[in-house]
């Protein structure tokens, strides 16, 4: 065990395994009923460091290291070696295993997806959940095509995933970073191409962009997974930002759209990044949410 202080209580490191052997690791505080939160892309649990802070002073709080972005289990780290959404999914449903408790699951991002699909693989694993701005393929396209552990395309996404591995093979990660954030995000390149740059010489963010690029890989292979969200009889919440991205929107209506069970917060004067921008009123949201589920809950 690994204790640190945190801004409300003491940290400990929580460790289990996955049915495949690899470990699974998550920094908990707090005590009471347990929320677990997966990060989002391009980041690691210690972005959610302030909202857990504040949620640990009446719940349990397990901030989960995301296995796409566990450096440690990296095959590859300069090229990239990509787990699966179902490989990330295991490592949550291990973690759930080793409380010995249905928690309420919140996830952001592309750990919006991974909660989205833990949710559907083992609902009685979980009380509810909470999806903020998930990453989603909503449509679907024969441009990723895969060989093997190769990526063959004749597709947009397809193609730029093949230029973002030649960047990281030739030591270009800003290069890399730059495209993947045309590709999520939509912006264009005189604005991508900078913040990549910008990225690249950060050493936190250097070391993830493989990560990223992984995750954004991950996400179209999983495809269109509406259909079995729409199964899903749990209490989930979708949360989207009031500035965020039309694109992120759109992904929170399509899955709202499909859910039995499902109710919308918006985040006034926030966009993607109201953990760092605001954590407490992300926070708020979080705990007045789970109150009411666990309320329901047995």
């Amino acid at each position: 065990m690994e204790n640190r202080k945190g801004n409300a209580s003491e940290i400990t490191r929580l460790s289990t395994t996955a049915a495949d052997g690899t470990s699974v690791c998550a920094d908990v505080e707090g005590e009471g009923r347990i929320i677990l939160i997966l990060h989002p892309g391009m980041n690691t649990s210690k972005s959610y460091t302030q909202v857990a802070a504040r949620l640990a002073r009446r719940y349990r709080v397990i901030r989960l290291h995301r296995r796409q972005y566990r450096l440690d289990l990296k095959t590859a780290p300069l090229i990239g070696s990509p787990c699966t959404v179902a490989e990330e999914v295991d490592h949550v449903l291990a973690m759930v295993k080793a409380v010995g408790a249905p928690v309420l699951l919140f996830g952001h991002s592309s750990g919006g997806t991974v909660a989205l699909e833990a949710l559907a693989a083992s609902p009685s694993s979980f009380a509810g959940g909470m999806i903020y701005e998930p990453a989603l393929v909503l449509k679907s396209t024969d441009g990723l095509h895969l060989s093997g552990d190769r990526i063959e395309s004749n597709g947009e996404v397809g193609e730029e995933l093949l230029r973002m591995r030649q960047a990281l093979m030739k030591g270009q990660p800003g290069t890399a970073i730059g495209m993947c954030t045309r590709v999520i995000a939509g912006l264009p390149s005189f604005v991508a191409n900078p913040a990549g740059a910008l990225a690249a010489l950060i050493p936190a963010y250097r070391q993830l962009i493989p990560c990223q690029i992984d995750d954004l890989e991950a996400m179209e292979r999983l495809g269109v997974r509406l259909d079995a969200y729409s199964k899903l009889n749990l209490p989930v919440t979708m949360v989207y930002g009031e500035r965020s991205p039309d694109e992120n929107l759109e992904m929170v209506a399509a899955v709202a759209e499909v859910l039995p069970r499902v109710e919308r917060i918006e985040l006034r004067g926030q966009g993607h990044t109201c953990h760092v921008r605001d954590p407490k009123k992300l926070a708020e949201v979080i705990e007045t949410f789970a109150k009411g589920v666990f309320e329901e809950a047995p």
